[in-house]
């Protein structure tokens, strides 16, 4: 019983330590896999979304078109909590091999889709298998490494990212080509393969006593059902229907009231989907607030850039992954050397503060733009701006792990994503529907609404259609609309920077055998350290 007691716990039983070499090999072994799943995650959505034009002409269904996509992140943001909590419950990598399964599953079918209606229902189950890729991958690393370690491996996954953002449209393009749209999807399937095999033979996590209580179904409807609303409302706010309809109307009243039941449900069930108690620590808490702003100010950077490079700078869509390239570099290489400042030092504070500032920063350089900017003067801007992001994207990651108990670190994992995504949502509206405004005001001022009288967005091809006097106010509409968005995503990480001076930095649990008692829960102490006092 003893030796089952320490394995439970993570210490060393009666078997020879692992060296430090082989376990390194091993954790990088393991790594390789999940950087693998992650790329599933992150390149699947880029890749469709350069194959939609072809999927439209082959299954009609024009009218239909942004469901593709708002079936999949509406599903990928309503499980990724359910599937956090699943994992602390019944086992991290039995859960996780479920996701990778369902999500291929969504892929062969998506694939096989005879018309528009089918593709948007395999769409959402491949979206609810892909809200278990990311959470499982960020949670598996936070069983597997120590936070004073884990900075450079969610570095590396930063990487990933970026990796994804620039390569996606570019393989999308390629494999629609030559292969047709369907390869879109059944590419997914030799690298899920791949990722299923590694993780089936490298991936070892201690075994942990499952819980005799039941799922929290009706929390988790709830939930649910308040996330989808809220994205709807997002989605469709400004551009399906006016913000003032009675349909954004009644879902917000449905957001809103499921997630005050789902509080009310979270405070009476036994295993909460996510549990209360972890938003009393000041540091999840706040990081939670800079992963939603930096999540708000990402998509929106990654919307607005190709636009006004394609319609003021004249730049092609063709390579459109590319026109990002000074932005996400600087963001991978960034977050890079701040892991691995973090794992030599343990020091974490310093990061979020000053991504914050140059987020702040970069952002309002970017809403100086003008008909005149220069590409390399652009590209600066957005090199600014991506070492900002670089700064924050894990170390919010990071810093909440840290915070809570090793039980509830899936749940922590999966907040943590959610608030991100749910940032992103709100940032693409909010952003969008500025910027929109502005264009077509811009237009109606100089006599040109008509060219953007059902969008706000022209590609390269028909703006080089229309007259040079329309052109040019075109481009000085897209200008202004650029410069608003932008002045109003530096607004937003203001708030992530004063949340980032408030953070307290507890020391990072440090590489080797521990466990985090239930009283230390509010700030996990530093292993052979004394506990620290509750964070409040």
């Amino acid at each position: 019983m003893s030796d089952l007691k320490k394995a439970a716990d993570g210490k060393a039983d009666d078997q020879p330590a692992e060296k430090p070499e082989k376990r390194q090999r091993s954790v990088q072994v393991v790594m390789l896999a999940l950087m693998i799943t992650m790329l599933l995650a992150m390149l699947d959505n880029l890749i469709v979304g350069t194959a939609m034009p072809t999927i439209v002409g082959d299954l009609g269904g024009l009218e239909h078109l942004s469901w593709v996509v708002t079936a999949y992140t509406l599903a990928t943001a309503a499980s990724t909590p359910i599937w956090g909590k699943l994992g602390d419950m019944y086992g991290r990598k039995g859960i996780f091999l479920t996701s990778i399964v369902l999500f291929l599953i969504g892929s062969v079918l998506s694939g096989m889709a005879q018309d528009m209606g089918q593709l948007i229902g395999f769409r959402a189950v491949q979206g609810l298998g892909a809200g278990g890729l990311m959470v499982g991958v960020m949670a598996i690393i936070g069983d597997l490494v120590p936070p004073r370690e884990r900075g450079k491996y969610q570095g590396m996954m930063a990487g990933v990212m970026a990796i994804a953002m620039i390569g996606g449209p570019l393989v999308g393009g390629t494999i629609t080509d030559h292969l047709g749209w369907r390869w879109s999807f059944y590419i997914n399937l030799p690298l899920g393969a791949v990722a299923l095999v590694m993780v089936t033979a490298v991936l070892h996590l201690p075994k942990r006593e499952r819980t005799k209580a039941k799922v929290d179904y009706l929390g988790a409807g709830l939930l649910t059902l308040g996330i989808t609303a809220i994205v709807l409302v997002t989605t469709w706010g400004g551009s399906e229907y006016d913000w003032n309809s009675a349909v954004i109307m009644e879902l917000m009243a449905i957001g809103v009231a499921s997630l005050v039941g789902f509080l009310f449900v979270e405070t009476k069930a036994a295993e909460p989907i996510i549990p209360l108690h972890i938003f009393r620590n000041r540091n999840f808490t706040l990081m939670s607030v800079v992963g939603f702003m930096s999540g708000f100010v990402m998509f929106g950077a990654v919307l607005f850039l190709p636009l006004f490079q394609q319609s003021v700078q004249g730049a092609s869509a063709t390579n459109s992954g590319l026109l990002l390239l000074p932005m996400l570099l600087s963001m991978m290489v960034v977050s890079l050397i701040a892991g691995r400042v973090t794992t030599s030092t343990g020091k974490y504070k310093i990061f979020p503060v000053v991504g914050s500032v140059l987020m702040v920063t970069g952002l309002f350089l970017l809403s100086q733009m003008d008909t005149g900017t220069t590409r390399f003067t652009s590209g600066i801007y957005m090199a600014v701006l991506g070492a900002g992001m670089g700064f924050l994207m894990q170390i919010t990651m990071l810093v909440a792990q840290n915070s809570v108990e090793m039980k509830d670190m899936g749940v922590a994992s999966s907040a943590t994503t959610l608030f991100r995504t749910l940032g992103s949502s709100f940032g693409v509206a909010i952003m969008g529907a500025l910027f929109t405004g502005r264009v077509q005001d811009e237009m109606a001022a100089r006599g040109g609404g008509g060219a953007t009288a059902k969008s706000a967005q022209l590609d390269a091809a028909s703006l080089a259609k229309l007259p040079d006097e329309m052109r040019e106010a075109y481009q000085f509409a897209v200008s202004s609309g650029t410069h608003i968005a932008f002045l109003v995503g530096a607004s937003v990480g203001v708030i992530a920077l004063l949340a980032s001076v408030f953070v307290k930095e507890v020391p990072l649990r440090g590489a080797g055998p521990e466990t985090v008692s239930s009283d230390s829960a509010q700030e996990p102490a530093a292993v052979a350290g004394p506990k620290q006092p509750e964070a409040v």
